[in-house]
């Protein structure tokens, strides 16, 4: 992956426009996460900025239109994109399809050790059932409360974090409608993030958006870690003799 001219150069959000028109599903996040597995290496400004070319914004149109259309793993992308960089030709696409069964099915959907979910994730309702380990019932509860949706026929990889934490927080004896309270909380700190970032999605200077995306999930993170601050502070003090 070149260096490309300065001029070429687009922010994140300028690459997300783009791709919106043939990929609605994209996100920042998912564009983020393309990186983290080493699919596409964008520059970065010296602000720490990613900054994006025009082969950068080809290689996800590649990346984006063979988990669309074909299915297939990033694994398999990554090889193919590999190849493609070596100026060799890929395996074919009946080939990329037989992989071993453990790699066919989805990923765990949760990164190793962190339990952060995967963005952009798209699963059936069969893989979210199997892959959280869950039933029926509980998932149309979790729907009934609001707890979980999904966009058309498919789920995303926080529907799958947010299942798997109901059924461990059901073996506690916590039923979803217990849990209706920590989905208000929830939203009442988006909405505080929304008004926060007003100003800057009102800007309309290059990179506002961008830099307002930033700035919600700072916020958001800074949020999450008061929270559970705050929640350490009260359980120490209830439990305390």
């Amino acid at each position: 992956m070149n260096a490309q001219p300065a001029r070429a150069l687009m922010t994140i959000g300028d690459v997300l426009g783009l791709l919106r028109a043939d990929f609605p599903d994209v996100t920042i996040s998912k564009i983020r996460f393309l990186e983290a597995e080493g699919l596409i290496e964008p520059q970065r400004s010296p602000s720490g900025y990613r900054k994006f070319g025009e082969t950068d914004v080809e290689r996800l149109r590649f990346i984006l239109a063979a988990q669309r259309d074909h299915y297939l793993p990033l694994r398999v992308i990554k090889q193919r994109l590999d190849a493609r960089d070596r100026g060799e030709a890929p395996p074919s696409l009946e080939a990329a399809r037989h992989v071993p069964a453990q790699e066919r099915r989805p990923r765990t959907l949760v990164a190793a050790d962190t339990g952060a979910p995967e963005p952009a994730v798209r699963l059936t309702r069969r893989q979210l059932l199997d892959g959280a380990g869950i039933d029926e019932d509980l998932l149309s509860n979790l729907e009934d409360y609001g707890l979980v949706t999904r966009a058309g026929a498919h789920y995303d990889g926080e529907a799958l974090t947010i299942a798997r934490a109901a059924a461990a927080l059901g073996s506690f004896g916590v039923e979803v409608r217990n849990l209706r309270a920590l989905k208000a909380a929830a939203d009442r700190q988006v909405g505080l993030i929304e008004q926060v970032i007003a100003p800057q999605l009102r800007r309309r200077s290059p990179g506002a958006h961008e830099q307002a995306a930033e700035a919600a999930r700072e916020i958001a993170d800074l949020s999450v870690r008061l929270h559970a601050a705050l929640l350490a502070t009260g359980l120490r003090e209830s439990l305390d003799p």
